[in-house]
């Protein structure tokens, strides 16, 4: 059941939103979304992006700022999205504050240093509720295209 649920999140996510980068493309990911098998165990809640210190940070989708601030002697934004869906930014210089409304794709952060990474990094996080989820899932999907079918010569 849990799984369906989650599934069904993913899809809504997906669908109902834009899906723009935190970061301009291509993205390089240092660590990758890891979920705990149970909500106190160790895992990793979200995805690591590599990025230099003082790069801009762009709202995921249209949405108002949940908190912008200090956590834990790091700075944290976390944008409520819609679908009740809400993404956070670590470690980071907010450019926005508290109940603000941001568009898709506003700069809303400048990425700092942090600790948790061996260079500099992104933490980008996605939540629906209590529940982790993987942040990549917002994340524009390419648009297939279609390559002619090579054949042989005829002989």
């Amino acid at each position: 059941m849990t799984t369906l649920l989650l599934s069904l999140l993913l899809a809504l996510a997906q669908s109902a939103l834009p899906g723009v980068r935190p970061l301009p493309a291509p993205l390089s990911v240092a660590r990758w979304w890891d979920p705990p098998p149970t909500p106190y165990a160790a895992g990793h809640r979200g995805v690591d992006l590599s990025a230099p210190v003082g790069a801009e940070l762009r709202a995921v989708a249209a949405g108002r700022v949940h908190h912008a601030g200090p956590v834990a002697g790091r700075g944290v934004l976390s944008l409520a999205l819609p679908n009740g869906l809400r993404t956070t930014y670590e470690p980071v210089r907010p450019l926005v504050t508290e109940g603000e409304q941001v568009v898709a794709g506003q700069v809303v952060a400048v990425l700092e240093e942090g600790s948790h990474c061996p260079a500099s990094c992104l933490h980008w996080g996605l939540l629906a509720g209590d529940t982790y989820l993987n942040p990549l899932t917002l994340l524009p999907r390419p648009t297939p295209r279609l390559l002619p079918v090579e054949h042989p010569a005829d002989e």
